[in-house]
């Protein structure tokens, strides 16, 4: 997704909506109504509602087609679609697996056999499954292989079946600069002294040092219109340190150059950044940017309740944004900026799309029935992740000890 794209999403306040947004609502409003949600549910696998590559959306809708009771046929139809498809049915199917679905197993298991894309299917099922689930595919595989255009890439679970995988064009052998004192690498890094080794191998290796502050100056290729590569890293590492430099970057002529300035001065001035990042939240919600705000929300965090002039704008972010990677940031930084009324947030989280989410949702929810039976049927889903399932499990005792704290106190009065 991204704002090129011709498909527009929902309202964000109706089911379509809420469900295009993996919000935690969507999928509680769609077990009140799963006729009406299958459809929707369904449009979720078949057409890819993420804003960005990295948005999660494989569990959420795996959940919601195990908990409707809906059928996975029409997902497994998707197999045979276009590359996209496959990879977004894919994602769902193997996790259906996992909780007794025999049916999702066997068509992926039967894709690997007679499937177009059935590499990529072989390689996903791989990374979950428990090898006795797919070991015995190894004759397909082996079989298959050399139709196939090009090698794999993986090694699971090609080397396991004695296959050949691609192996990444050597490039040239790295300088050994960890005996060169912190002054060499510098030069290394003005360009004065040639030959010992190159200036992203000088940057690499001062950045896990202590930091330097010399290393600012030359953070630029030798025409100055690009950044060198490891900038962002090496100018984290400095800290404080890099905002002297700062300063003079944000008056630069490079775009690239100016932003980096105005992060680094954001990450380490004190209160006199907050108007700047209030402000600059708000134009982002203005013009609707949903990559980069989760940024400004963890700034904004660093100042808790004097950050207040932020907060509405972190509400209309986490209630409306597509890009639900960042929905887990505004929540944090309303948590400590205006904990007050998160209960809702908190709750409505453990059915997020979203693993920080749901994780956010399972440490803080308060301890109502409805909460506390959700966060144990997350401890006990076979779909869900090891650290969701850890968390709740790790809420299930603190809760344990709680109570029984308190009837020891009971006898004891």
């Amino acid at each position: 997704m991204s704002n090129d794209d011709v498909m527009t999403y929902a309202r964000s306040d109706s089911v379509e909506g809420l469900l295009q947004r993996g919000r935690g609502l969507g999928a509680v409003r769609a077990l009140q109504g799963p006729r009406e949600a299958a459809p929707l549910v369904y449009d979720g696998i078949r057409r890819d509602w993420r804003w960005d590559s990295c948005d999660d959306r494989a569990r959420y809708l795996a959940g919601l087609i195990r908990d409707l009771g809906l059928s996975s046929a029409p997902v497994v139809e998707l197999l045979a679609g276009d590359e996209d498809q496959c990879r977004r049915a894919v994602g769902v199917l193997r996790l259906l697996a996992l909780d007794d679905g025999d049916e999702a197993r066997e068509a992926l298991r039967s894709h690997v056999r007679e499937g177009v894309h059935w590499v990529h299917v072989l390689e996903s099922v791989t990374e979950l499954w428990p090898l006795e689930w797919w070991e015995d595919l190894g004759e397909v595989a082996r079989a298959r292989i050399d139709g196939e255009p090009e090698p794999p890439w993986f090694i699971e679970p090609w080397t396991r079946f004695g296959i050949e995988v691609q192996r990444p064009a050597s490039g040239p052998t790295p300088h050994d600069l960890t005996g060169l004192a912190d002054d060499e690498l510098l030069d290394l890094l003005t360009g004065t002294r040639p030959g010992a080794g190159s200036r992203v191998e000088a940057l690499r290796e001062l950045s896990r040092r202590d930091p330097v502050e010399g290393l600012i100056p030359p953070l630029v290729t030798p025409d100055g219109h690009r950044p060198l590569p490891l900038l962002r890293q090496a100018v984290a590492h400095l800290g404080a340190l890099a905002v002297p430099a700062a300063r003079r970057w944000v008056g630069a002529e490079q775009g690239w150059l100016t932003r980096l300035g105005s992060d680094v001065l954001a990450d380490h001035l004190g209160p006199e950044v907050i108007p700047v990042l209030v402000a600059e939240l708000a134009e982002q919600w203005r013009t609707r940017t949903w990559c980069g705000p989760d940024a400004t929300a963890k700034r904004l965090a660093r100042f808790g309740p004097a950050a207040a002039g932020a907060v509405a704008d972190l509400r209309r972010f986490w209630l409306h944004t597509p890009h639900s990677y960042e929905r887990a940031a505004y929540l944090e930084a309303l948590a400590v900026i205006d904990p007050g009324g998160l209960d809702y947030t908190h709750t409505e989280s453990l059915w997020d799309c979203e693993e920080r989410a749901r994780l956010l949702g399972v440490a803080h929810a308060p301890a109502h029935p409805e909460a506390l039976e959700r966060i144990a049927a997350l401890r006990d889903d076979p779909m869900e992740t090891p650290d969701v399932r850890a968390g709740a499990e790790a809420r299930r005792e603190r809760g344990a000890a709680h109570r029984a704290d308190r009837s020891t106190a009971g006898v004891s009065a």
